[in-house]
């Protein structure tokens, strides 16, 4: 976004100044201020970009994937994420327009009753042999398709007489490879944004003393291979399908631990479901899960089960890993 004008103006200005603090203030307990550089290729982006986002004075809205990650790799305070986000969404948004009408347009069902009557006719083409072979072509391809559609046709009627029978279903067919089939993903040292800030969330809700920093470090892992070893799993600090499985937690209206319900709420939100990261499991949420499992062709329960924690996790954007 370049030339910010009217309302986001000022939103754009705030969050530019807002990702420079964090830039000028990262160098601290030992580290050196990385330079934009090397911060560009962290992030995935050019530089020239980069520092289109630092520049208060001629800004453009960085995305708000790219401030999420930008305050884990700059290790910035957490208070200031809230604000990074909202400054984000609110620069980004844009105002409804009304469709234009000037007073001198005559509207379509008021045109002159003439109008329909100036007909332009365009000479016919000659027909030379190159076209007559041209649709001699044509002719010969659409009876292939027919042909083709007639195979089809007799080879879908012959799956469903099966299915009938006994045999697969096509509802049986397509949910082998909808979101229940999705495998968990796997999360480990190094990952950072969704997937460490989801394992963190958990093992909080568990009782772990980790920061949710987005950050899967060594902290994290530690706490990943305490949380093994007190379930019977392998402790090598690595999420997996095991881990997973004992991580999560069913939340619904009865069983509803804080931060647990944070991580769905920012699982939810990431996917692109509008919900507010509270901890509290209300009525809201309940609706956003429902939108959800059923965009997803899940059971719309409400209920945070195994299927749709599986499905929100296969729901989130690209894996970084630093």
């Amino acid at each position: 976004m370049t030339g910010p004008t009217g309302p986001d103006r000022e939103a754009v200005r705030a969050l530019a100044e807002l990702l420079r603090k964090w830039w000028e203030l990262s160098a601290r307990e030992g580290r050196p201020k990385p330079t934009q550089q090397s911060l560009a290729g962290r992030l995935g982006i050019d530089q020239t970009t980069l520092s289109r986002y630092l520049n208060p004075r001629h800004p453009s809205t960085a995305p708000l994937r790219t401030v999420e990650l930008l305050h884990t790799v700059l290790r910035a305070p957490a208070a200031d994420l809230p604000r990074a986000r909202a400054l984000a969404e609110e620069a980004t948004a844009v105002p409804a327009r009304k469709s234009p009408h000037p007073a001198d347009a005559t509207p379509a069902d008021e045109a002159p009753a003439d109008a329909a009557a100036v007909v332009v006719v365009a000479p016919a083409p000659r027909r030379t042999a190159t076209t007559r072979t041209a649709s001699l072509r044509t002719a010969l391809a659409f009876l292939a398709v027919l042909t083709l559609g007639g195979g089809i046709g007799l080879g879908w009627s012959a799956f469903a007489h099966r299915a009938g029978q006994g045999g697969p279903s096509v509802a049986a067919a397509a949910a082998s490879t909808g979101p229940a089939a999705s495998r968990w993903p796997l999360a480990r040292k190094g990952d950072l944004l969704w997937k460490a800030r989801t394992v963190q969330y958990l093992l909080q809700a568990h009782g772990h003393a980790v920061e949710a920093d987005g950050d899967f470090g060594a902290a994290t892992a530690a706490a990943v291979k305490t949380f093994q070893a007190a379930h019977g799993l392998l402790a090598d600090g690595k999420v997996g399908a095991q881990t997973w499985s004992h991580l999560i937690i069913r939340i619904d209206s009865h069983n509803d631990p804080k931060q647990a319900v944070v991580a769905l709420q920012y699982l939810l939100n990431n996917a692109g479901t509008a919900t507010d990261i509270t901890g509290i499991f209300t009525p809201s949420t309940t609706r956003s899960l429902d939108t959800f499992q059923r965009a997803r062709a899940l059971p719309v329960t409400g209920v945070a089960d195994p299927a749709t924690w599986r499905a929100l996790l296969a729901s989130q954007g690209p894996a970084i890993h630093r």
